[in-house]
C-alpha cells in the first residue's frame, strides 16, 4: 500500500482528478491545459517549477524557509478565495449579536465562492498595503463577476458579509465616510451658505456639480473595484422581490411584522429620580462602559435590547424608559434615497420594493433616485436625467429591467448602524460569504487574559 502511495503515476492521477474537479467547479475549461504542468511536475520533470530551490540535493535554511513561506501564502490565498476568510468586527452595528473584537470564520462555499475581479493583488490585504499606504491591487487583469456553485442561497435573516456598495469612489482623506454622503453634505453646505447670504438660489444638480468640483480639487479620489471595497457585516432582512417597511422602529417584510430578535437593540431614553444607575447593574446586563451615555444628571441615552429595557424599567430609581424614535414623516437627509419626495427616516421607512433579476420597473423623475445607483453604477449603464426625460444608453425610456438580484441589509443595533437605510441595496455581486462561527473574541475594555471572551469562542452565528 505504501509503495502505491509513493508511486509517481498514482500521485499524478490523484492530483489530476482533483484538478479536473476544480476546473469543472470553476467552469473555465481552458484551465484544463494545466494538466500539462501537473504531468511534468510528477512524471517528466523537465521544468523546475519551484525555481527558487534546487530539485536535487540539500537547500540552505533560508531557501527552506522561503519555500515554506511561498507554499503558505499560496495555500492561504486559495483557502481565502474558495473556502473561508477571516473577518473582524470593527463597529458596534451588530451588537449584541456580534461584538466589536469578534473574529468570524466566513464561509465562501455557503453562497458559492466569488472569483476575484482583480486577481493580481498583494496577499492578505483588502485594498491598501500596510505601512506604505498604497493600493494593494493591480488593474492589469480585470475579470467579470462570476460566482461558483455553493451550498445554498442567501436567506432572509442570514448574517452576511458583503462589499460596501457605496464604497466604489473613496476620498482618501476621509475614508470612514461614503463619497456620496460627503458630496451631498458639501452640496447642502453650499446651499445653506447661499440661503444665509441671500445670494441666488441654484438647482440641486448645480449644487451637486459645484460640490463635486470642490471635493475633487481638494482631495485625493480613487475608484475601488467590487472585490476591493470595504467588507461589511449585517443581517439580510429583505430578499429580491420583498417589500420592506419600518414603522416605529419595527420591521415589516411584505406587510408582516417580524419578531424582534433577543439580541436586537434600539436607543432608549432612561430617566431616573436624580440618582445614577449602579455601574454593577450595567455590568450584570452586559452594557458596555462606552454605551453608558449620561446626558444629564437624570437622563441616560442607552442602546438596549428589549429584555434589558424591561429590566431597567424595574430599577427603583428609574422613572421612565422610552424608545428614542424619530417622528413619522420627519425627513432624514442621510436616509436613502436622499429625496424629499420620500420623507423617510431611520424609524419610519418605506414601503420599498427590493429589485429582482429579470423584473421590470416603471421609471419617473421621482423614483429614479431609488434606482439611480443600480442603473448607473452596479449594472454599468450610461444614465442621464434631462429635465423630465430619463435616458439610458442614449435611449429615452420610462422603464428598466434589472440584471441582478438585490438585498436589504440592516444592523441588529438599529440606531447605531450605517446600513441599507442610509445607502440602499446590496447587489448580488457584492456578497462575500456567510459567517459561521466566532473563532476569537477580544474585549477592548478589558485587560490581561480577560481581554479574551472565552465564552464566545466557537460560538455559532445565528
Amino acid at each position: 500500500m505504501l509503495d502505491i502511495l509513493k508511486n509517481k503515476y498514482f500521485k499524478f492521477a490523484l492530483v489530476a482528478i482533483l484538478y479536473i474537479l476544480w476546473v469543472i467547479w470553476v467552469g473555465n475549461y481552458w484551465l484544463i491545459s494545466g494538466l500539462i504542468i501537473i504531468f511534468d511536475i510528477y512524471i517528466t520533470k523537465k521544468v523546475n517549477w519551484a525555481f527558487w530551490k534546487k530539485r536535487e540535493g540539500p537547500n540552505s535554511t533560508f531557501i527552506e524557509w522561503l519555500d515554506a513561506l511561498i507554499f503558505a501564502v499560496i495555500a492561504v490565498t486559495l483557502i481565502n478565495i474558495f473556502l473561508f476568510q477571516n473577518y473582524r468586527i470593527p463597529t458596534p452595528s451588530m451588537e449584541k449579536s456580534l461584538r466589536v473584537g469578534d473574529h468570524l470564520a466566513v464561509s465562501k462555499v455557503a453562497y458559492g465562492p466569488r472569483l476575484p475581479n482583480t486577481p493580481i493583488a498583494f496577499p492578505f490585504t483588502q485594498h491598501t498595503i500596510p505601512v506604505i499606504k498604497t493600493r494593494s491591487w493591480s488593474n492589469l487583469i480585470k475579470a467579470p463577476y462570476k460566482r461558483l456553485k455553493g451550498f445554498g442561497e442567501v436567506e432572509r435573516f442570514d448574517v452576511v458579509v458583503f462589499n460596501f456598495p457605496a464604497g466604489d469612489t473613496v476620498v482618501l482623506q476621509n475614508q470612514a465616510t461614503a463619497y456620496d454622503e460627503i458630496l451631498r453634505s458639501e452640496a447642502r453646505n453650499m446651499e445653506n451658505y447661499d440661503s444665509y447670504m441671500g445670494t441666488g438660489k441654484r438647482t440641486k444638480e448645480e449644487y451637486l456639480a459645484m460640490a463635486r468640483e470642490e471635493i475633487w480639487n481638494n482631495n485625493d479620489i480613487i475608484y475601488r473595484p467590487v472585490d476591493r471595497r470595504e467588507n461589511y457585516v449585517k443581517r439580510c432582512v429583505g430578499l429580491p422581490g420583498d417589500t420592506i417597511t419600518i414603522k416605529g422602529g419595527a420591521l415589516y417584510v411584505n406587510d408582516k411584522m417580524e419578531d424582534i430578535l433577543e439580541t436586537q437593540q434600539l436607543n432608549y431614553w432612561v430617566r431616573t429620580n436624580g440618582t445614577r444607575i449602579n455601574p454593577k447593574a450595567f455590568e450584570r446586563l452586559d452594557i458596555y462602559k462606552s454605551d453608558q451615555n449620561l446626558v444629564s444628571g437624570t437622563m441616560y441615552l442607552l442602546p438596549l435590547t428589549k429584555s434589558n429595557a424591561e429590566a431597567i424599567s424595574n430599577f427603583r430609581n428609574v422613572e421612565e424608559v422610552k424608545k428614542n424614535l424619530r417622528r413619522r414623516g420627519e425627513y432624514g437627509v442621510f436616509i436613502f434615497p436622499h429625496n424629499p419626495y420620500y420623507p423617510w427616516n431611520e424609524d419610519y421607512f418605506g414601503p420599498l420594493w427590493i429589485p429582482e433579476k429579470g423584473k421590470t420597473v416603471k421609471l419617473d423623475t421621482n423614483n429614479i433616485s431609488i434606482y439611480e445607483s443600480i442603473i448607473d453604477v452596479y449594472e454599468n449603464n450610461d444614465l442621464e436625467i434631462d429635465g423630465d426625460r430619463i435616458i439610458i444608453n442614449g435611449q429615452e425610456t420610462d422603464s428598466y429591467t434589472f440584471e441582478m438580484d438585490y438585498y436589504w441589509m440592516m444592523g441588529d443595533n438599529r440606531h447605531n448602524s450605517a446600513d441599507s437605510r442610509y445607502w440602499g441595496f446590496v447587489p448580488e455581486d457584492h456578497i462575500v460569504g456567510k459567517p459561521k462561527f466566532i473563532w476569537l473574541s477580544i474585549d477592548k475594555e478589558a485587560s490581561g487574559l480577560k481581554k479574551i471572551r472565552f465564552k464566545r469562542l466557537f460560538h455559532r452565528i445565528r
